[in-house]
């Protein structure tokens, strides 16, 4: 067996552990760690899909909070309508609305609002993935792009009140699919739904870049123009695999609404969207199982250090992410990697980290 297929076989082996370990974590922890963790897991469906657009194309998007907070606010959306049992949701009471808005209706149905909770982030990213990448936008003008792409959002939502609740968000659900929000039961399947959906995520990410198609965003993130003359289209590609993390994007926001009971314009801003990098880049890109343990990882961090510390967790953050850039460069994974062949594991030629992934 080569290096390639070695470090493909020890990633598997390590997100199974991950995901045993996320199967049998509610056997030790509390109601609320539990909650807290099924939070983690979403922010690692996503952090799988970012990785797959950054990591393994060379895109990176500085507003992919926009699509987390698109998929969430569609969940919320049936949440608010479920909740209010018929009646007009609270925040539009106040905000003098006599009749539900048009663009409600749709997601008075659970399966419709899972349905577009993952639909409408596809298609934003389709529309802004074509107008960029078939105009060859990338590097730091895409970046720069996707960040002006979240403010816009967050401008929007927190200007439109009577229709997505403002600055406040939406909050205050009640049930899900018929079940209380607040058993203990519907709270544990709901964290077990969102480790299944890790599962499926990574499953997905990871057949496809093992196929063809795979070595093909590795070949346009290190030398896009080299694909090009080789006869095939970049932009469609690109167009293709940033749908697709908009898509996972939004299936996390979707649930992490229920895990967590609120959903403001705040997650869709720039500072979140960063953070998102921040995940991947210290998980290690380019390997999926990097991005699921940088999610979870900094996340648990940044939760455990807030509590101890409230006034300096941010430092800690963005000091955690220059130590990486600066000494750890692929994260990580990466570090692993580098110790294993120190200690004896052959390195072959012509094998990139992250190609291997």
């Amino acid at each position: 067996m080569n290096l390639l297929h070695r470090i493909k076989s020890k990633e598997k082996l390590v997100f199974l552990i991950i995901v045993v370990g996320l199967v049998l974590a509610p056997l030790f922890l509390s109601e609320f760690r539990t909650n807290l963790l099924g939070k983690f897991v979403a922010y690692a469906i996503l952090a799988i899909g970012l990785d797959l657009i950054w990591g393994y194309t060379g895109i990176m998007s500085l507003g992919h909070g926009v699509y987390f907070g698109l998929g969430a606010y569609a969940m919320a959306m049936y949440l608010k309508l479920e909740a209010a049992k018929g009646k007009l949701p609270d925040f539009m009471s106040w905000s003098g609305l006599e009749v539900l808005p048009w663009f409600w209706a749709p997601f008075s149905n659970g399966a419709a609002a899972m349905v577009l909770a993952i639909l409408i982030p596809t298609l934003i990213a389709f529309v802004v993935g074509y107008l960029t990448f078939k105009n060859r936008i990338q590097g730091v003008y895409f970046s720069i792009l996707s960040q002006a792409l979240a403010i816009i959002f967050v401008v929007l939502f927190v200007g439109q009140q009577a229709y997505t609740g403002g600055t406040n968000g939406l909050t205050n659900y009640k049930s899900i699919m018929g079940f209380s929000l607040a058993d203990d039961t519907t709270k544990l399947v709901l964290y077990y739904v969102a480790v299944g959906l890790l599962v499926l995520t990574y499953t997905i990410c990871r057949v496809l870049v093992e196929r063809r198609i795979g070595k093909i965003l590795i070949a346009i993130r290190d030398g896009e123009n080299r694909v090009r003359f080789s006869g095939y289209n970049p932009a469609t590609y690109k167009i293709f695999v940033y749908c697709l993390s908009a898509a996972f994007a939004g299936l996390a926001g979707a649930i992490f609404v229920p895990q967590v009971g609120i959903i403001s314009p705040a997650e869709m801003g720039i500072v979140p969207s960063i953070e998102m990098i921040i995940w991947v880049a210290i998980g290690g890109r380019g390997t999926l199982v990097g991005a699921v343990i940088g999610a979870i990882l900094v996340n648990a961090l940044k939760s455990g250090v807030s509590e101890s510390f409230p006034d300096v967790w941010s430092y800690f953050i963005g000091f955690a992410f220059v130590g990486v850039v600066l000494f750890m460069p692929e994260g990580l994974v990466g570090l692993v990697r580098k110790f294993a062949q120190r200690i004896g594991v052959p390195k072959s030629k012509g094998v990139k980290p992250s190609e291997a992934a």
